[in-house]
């Protein structure tokens, strides 16, 4: 399809979806559902009738999870590829599909209390942000945003629209982050100045060049898988795994798991929005001093290192280190030789004044250290846990949706938003060594991102010392899929 044929195709299909979005933009209320009542109307608190925007990969195992609650009803399934959906499709076969979502919330926008949003990182704003003027609550997949523009909007949305939000990170829900908060609350470790977290991703190619354009599969609606990305030929492979690698629609190793293991020390510190960035890449070499550019796939591997200011749960700045393709910190002396550091190739490690303290993914197995402290040391258990710990984040929503509680979850916008800038404002950092600038002499090009700390303002939402990279702040959306805040 050409780009001026898929661009007439969108602006068509966008018109029945402006018509219902209009409505939120004059200023008048879409009352949800769940204040709503009437002759023949099933009680809120009997089950949440859910919308799913993507059907396949993840969103199959969340759309699972959901069901499994007991108060959801899969009602609708949208999916852009029919191979991907075809699983989730045959277990709820009394869900009505769509392959546009736009379509999906034109025609039946009274008929489902919420939204569901399990695709690929670059259309989880516009989704998440259409649902939400409707009045319908989202769970968003992390990150919740692909850029740091659309993450402070999703945040104020809602704020605004008053919906209850959750992002997908499950171990937000985990005993484990609420075991660490209260070893720290305890003064078990001191006061926290330093924190790493490392993975063992991407575990899917990235510092490649762009792959081979390819036939579009039958089953796959390529035009409506790009959405607000630039139009591009179908390239083989990218879907339905490996666009995680490719900045046009993801956010690499830290948006894929930054989620799951920074969202410890944000809740076990208080930690709000980044200070400064730096950063150091794997490089490519094609050949003998031959180093290779790439600029629109992530880099194979990254060490980050964020500051963040001084929180009333620290004495402080806090310095965090990324650390990711399988780059690990150095094991801590008090951690046996043979004992196990993080999980597989995922973990955190804080250090405090008084000593350390350790977990795996989602916050799994947290641990003292030495690791003879665990079960020697004894604290009350202040924080409420969830029912079913990570497994459980997807029955909180449900019920705080039916309840209308936007507070009542582990991850909601006002929580998972400054978590998700943070760890795009480090992706910054990463894009900014691909920031070519011509020599003096003319001779060949320099790269001025390579050794210089990115100064981030908060309120501006941009960096003051390398403009360069603040076109990657807020992106242009394609014709046809822009919406309004």
């Amino acid at each position: 399809m050409s780009e001026e044929k898929s661009t007439s195709s969108l602006n068509s299909s966008r018109r029945g979806f402006i018509k219902s979005s209009s409505i939120a933009a004059a200023g008048i209320m879409i009352v949800p559902r769940y204040v709503l009542g009437g002759k023949g109307y099933t009680a809120p608190s009997d089950r949440l009738v859910i919308a799913a925007v993507g059907a396949g990969g993840k969103g199959s195992s969340d759309i699972a999870n959901f069901y499994a609650s007991g108060k959801a009803e899969i009602a609708f399934l949208c999916d852009v590829d029919t191979r991907s959906a075809a699983k989730t499709v045959s277990k709820f076969p009394k869900a009505k599909f769509y392959s546009d979502w736009r379509e999906m919330l034109d025609k039946d926008q009274k008929n489902f209390d919420a939204v569901s949003v399990s695709i690929p990182d670059h259309n989880h704003a516009i989704v998440a942000l259409s649902a939400m003027q409707l009045g319908k609550h989202v769970y968003v997949q992390k990150p919740m945003a692909h850029d740091i523009y659309e993450a402070r909007a999703l945040t104020e949305a809602a704020k605004k629209y008053k919906v209850v939000t959750q992002m997908g990170n499950q171990g937000a829900s985990n005993d484990g982050v609420r075991q660490l908060r209260e070893w720290y609350d305890a003064g078990e470790i001191g006061d926290v100045h330093t924190v790493y977290c490392w993975t063992d991703r991407p575990v899917w190619p990235q510092g490649v060049h762009w792959p081979p354009k390819g036939a579009v599969p039958k089953e796959l609606n390529w035009d409506l898988w790009l959405g607000t990305a630039k139009y591009r030929d179908y390239m083989d492979g990218i879907a339905p795994f490996n666009w995680r690698g490719w900045w046009d629609y993801g956010t690499g190793a830290l948006g894929d798991m930054g989620c799951h293991i920074m969202e410890a020390p944000f809740r076990v510190l208080d930690l709000q929005y980044v200070k400064n960035v730096q950063s150091s890449i794997g490089t490519v070499y094609t050949g003998p001093f031959e180093k290779a550019y790439y600029p629109d796939s992530c880099p194979p591997s990254s060490h980050i290192t964020l500051t963040y200011p001084k929180t009333e749960k620290t004495k402080g700045d806090v310095t965090v280190h990324w650390m990711d393709g399988g780059i690990q910190p150095e094991r801590p002396a008090e951690l046996g030789p043979n004992e196990d550091f993080g999980d597989d190739g995922n973990g955190m490690l804080f250090i405090g004044t008084k000593g350390k303290m350790m977990a795996s993914t989602y916050s799994i197995n947290p641990q003292l250290l030495p690791t003879s402290r665990t079960k020697e040391v004894n604290v009350p258990k202040t924080i409420k846990r969830v029912p079913g710990g990570q497994d459980g984040h997807y029955a909180q929503w449900v019920e705080a949706a039916i309840a209308g509680k936007p507070d009542d979850v582990s991850s909601p916008f006002k929580l998972a938003g400054p978590l998700t800038e943070a760890l795009l404002m480090a992706n910054l950092s990463i894009r900014g060594h691909s920031i070519q600038k011509p020599r003096a002499d003319g001779k060949g090009v320099t790269y001025p991102g390579d050794s210089i700390t990115l100064q981030w303002d908060n309120n501006a939402m941009r960096v003051t010392n390398f403009d360069d990279v603040n076109q990657f702040v807020k992106r242009e959306y394609r014709d046809g899929w822009k919406v309004g805040v």
